[in-house]
């Protein structure tokens, strides 16, 4: 079995669209969730629901990155991954080392060109208008996997996952045992995505679980989610080949856990996030006791956190009230099929830099969860096992386990 480490990083994310300003606000505490605007379709921008933030990139312009054609053919979380995916492949010098048929585009997302799609149906049902000639390709959710792969001419296994919430966190795994078995060697391994538009809101105010103010996981006052949107990237290889090569290594990938929970499609049930991240621990030969650092599923709703807390007492027992543990989610907003490789990258720069990300903007942690939630400001760590969890609707589980390098 090959050893798997992390050489390429690359981001679009409501706080940085690179990886340094996304780290820069990442351990600022800062976060990218604000005043909902310009809801496409909307009566007079204003989706009319319960919550008035969100978690929006603002400085996204595609134009800048991307011709006319392939803005045309596309819609934005599509043009995120392209993006994302150049930076990461970029940094890894990825193609200078590899084989375009060695590497794999293993990619996450759930809700596909949903603005795309919404658009024409509203003309359809409205004006029985004849659908765009692109709207197939704009909105199917594999689109991000097959442009990355036209962009960067990589001609290797390439596959979108759709599985909610646990989107790219089930790929990044796979693309870990892929490249841990020999399959490939090398991998561009992330999720993105845009969903932000008016039935997007209305369908998840209806489900009464977005914050009507900001996502603030396992707070005392925690009110639920905040929507977002956005991609991450990361570039997998062995170590033998980024050890030949002296390429920069950021963290090493050592175990893939998933699991499901079989229980109700929309409550969370904490046996099976538990067996996820013990499949995780065992995948990685890794004692629960090496464990440093949770970065938590956290979505801020009552039901996800006191679930995810139990889980966590469940596989650590004792010790769990003393591991750090913290959620991302409060800075750059939960962008579903993306969430888990948006929470990879800060995990993976938590171990780098030796710090651990805060908990978003929480003044008094709920007690009754008994997690060492990470507040206020990042905390210093030395050499360590991680996991980052998503544990989806569907009680579909995914966990990783990375290691600290250097």
């Amino acid at each position: 079995m090959n050893r798997v480490v992390i050489t390429g990083l690359g981001c679009v994310t409501p706080i940085g669209s690179t990886v340094s300003a996304f780290r820069e606000r990442l351990f600022a505490g800062a976060t990218g969730i604000s005043p909902i605007v310009d809801v496409a379709d909307a009566p007079e921008g204003n989706p009319g629901v319960r919550f008035t933030q969100a978690a929006q990139i603002f400085d996204f312009d595609a134009t800048k990155h991307l011709d006319s054609g392939i803005i045309t053919s596309t819609n934005r979380n599509t043009q995120f991954a392209i993006v994302a995916a150049r930076q990461a492949a970029e940094q890894a010098k990825l193609k200078e080392h590899h084989l375009p048929g060695e590497i794999a585009i293993i990619m996450g997302c759930a809700c596909g060109g949903r603005s795309s799609e919404e658009s024409e149906v509203k003309n359809l049902y409205t004006r029985n208008a004849r659908a765009h000639p692109l709207t197939i390709v704009r909105t199917m959710a594999s689109a991000g996997a097959s442009n990355v792969s036209i962009d960067l001419k990589i001609t290797g296994p390439t596959l979108d996952i759709s599985t909610a919430c646990a989107s790219s966190t089930h790929a990044i795994g796979l693309a870990f045992h892929m490249v841990r078995s020999g399959m490939v060697t090398a991998a561009i391994a992330g999720g993105h995505e845009a969903p932000l538009s008016w039935g997007f809101y209305r369908a998840w105010d209806s489900m009464r679980v977005v914050s009507p103010t900001r996502c603030r996981p396992f707070a005392a006052d925690r009110d639920g989610m905040s929507l977002g949107e956005g991609a991450a990237m990361l570039v997998l290889e062995t170590l033998e080949s980024a050890e030949a090569r002296n390429a920069t290594i950021f963290a090493e990938i050592v175990g893939f856990g998933m699991s499901a929970d079989a229980n109700h499609i929309t409550q969370p049930q904490a046996e099976g996030a538990a067996l996820a991240m013990r499949k995780a621990l065992a995948d990685a030969g890794v004692s629960p006791d090496e464990v440093g650092y949770i970065s938590a599923h956290g979505t801020g709703t009552q039901a996800n956190d006191a679930t995810e807390s139990a889980a966590i007492h469940q596989v650590f027992g004792e010790r769990a009230a003393r591991i750090p543990v913290s959620s991302t989610k409060g800075l750059h907003g939960h962008s579903i099929g993306a969430s888990g490789a948006l929470e990879a990258l800060a995990t993976t720069l938590a171990l780098q830099e030796g710090r651990l990300p805060q908990n978003g903007d929480v003044a008094e942690p709920d007690a009754a969860l008994k997690v060492d939630l990470i507040v206020k400001e990042p905390r210093a760590t030395g050499p360590t096992v991680a996991l980052s969890n998503s544990l989806a609707f569907g009680g579909l589980n995914a966990v990783i386990a990375l290691r600290s390098w250097g």
